[in-house]
């Protein structure tokens, strides 16, 4: 087998990939749902039903379901995340869907071995069909490197030896691997990845240049900038342009933003924002805007979250399905593989 590059690659290196093709195409912007559905505020409660819900997501045809990696709840921190294991959850929910990307956002790729991400990943990965796509980052909860026996200021280098490890485990050649988080001579990882490789999406600097980015990361993950009017999007926009230009050979590569939304029931409400920005209250219309604005910035993908949502998730899951996924659909690409496990 031909070594896989340990560098960034274009979209067509993922053009048999079910996962990134269904996400992911030049000019266009597809929906998906951000996990979980339900504030976590001590009751595990909250989550009863959202494999179901998901299923949902899956049928009415979203591009992806994402979920996040938060390993400590830090109470001081206020936010516990998805609670369960993302590699964990998105196994159970392979089980449950079949069509659907399944995403994280992100994987901590500095607090676990490389060997156990990408055993997980490709594990993942096969179960689902080849419907896997990784955002990764380098964390942001110093509580959590003190507890795995890590510097948090050591967070970047970490980061960026992790992706290159990860990488040559994937290529699944006997080329020993040597690195400052091991030494691999004489042994590979099984499964390997359904297509080859799985899609790393960086999630904002992760502790790199910018220049990093533009060569090693497979995608770029960033928060939207605000989003109540067209400033944010423009400014998202010039920050989009200064990635791409140091993508070598200029070749395509997706940029995914997301937002927590609270949906109106007036369509015509207007864009707001709650909870110092961090939550959109919006009727559909507005989001419509959104979205078209976004999608000229260059965002290729859009999660909504929900979890801040005064509606029940399933009325929003409907609405967004019969009047706004419709403009911005899931795209056609390959089939996912065999998933009877």
């Amino acid at each position: 087998m031909t070594p896989i590059s340990t560098q960034g690659a274009s979209a067509d290196a993922f053009a048999l990939h079910p996962g990134y093709r269904r996400m992911f195409a030049h000019d266009q912007l597809t929906l998906g749902i951000f996990l979980p559905l339900r504030f976590y505020d001590g009751d595990i409660g909250v989550l009863h039903g959202q494999a179901q819900l998901v299923s949902e997501i899956d049928r009415l045809g979203f591009a992806a379901a994402r979920v996040r990696d938060v390993p400590l709840y830090d109470p001081a921190f206020g936010d516990a995340g998805q609670v369960f294991d993302p590699f964990t959850y998105l196994a159970y929910l392979a089980a449950h869907t079949r069509r659907i990307t399944l995403a994280t956002g992100s994987a901590i790729f500095t607090l676990r071995h490389p060997i156990d991400l990408a055993k997980a990943a490709t594990s993942l990965d096969c179960l689902s069909g080849g419907r896997l796509v990784l955002g990764i980052a380098s964390g942001d909860r110093p509580v959590e490197f003190p507890a795995y026996g890590l510097a948090h200021e050591g967070r970047g280098e970490r980061f960026a030896q992790s992706v290159d490890y990860f990488r040559q485990l994937l290529a699944n050649h006997p080329a020993p691997i040597h690195s400052p988080l091991g030494q691999l001579d004489g042994a590979k990882l099984l499964p390997s990845a359904v297509t080859g490789r799985i899609p790393l999406l960086v999630t904002g600097s992760s502790r790199q240049s910018l220049q990093w980015l533009g060569e090693q990361a497979d995608g770029w993950i960033t928060y939207p900038d605000a989003t109540h009017n067209i400033l944010g999007p423009r400014r998202l926009a010039e920050k989009i342009s200064a990635w791409r230009a140091l993508i070598p050979g200029g070749g395509f590569r997706p940029h995914v933003t997301n937002e927590w939304i609270d949906l109106d029931e007036d369509p015509t409400f207007p864009r707001t924002p709650q909870q110092g920005g961090y939550v959109l209250r919006t009727g559909r219309n507005g989001l419509i805007d959104l979205l078209h604005e976004w999608r000229e910035a260059g965002v290729n993908h859009a999660a909504l979250g929900m979890q801040m949502a005064r509606r029940p998730p399933l009325e929003i899951i409907q609405e967004l399905a019969e009047e706004v996924l419709p403009m911005f659909p899931a795209l056609a690409g390959p089939e996912p593989h065999a998933q009877a496990w």
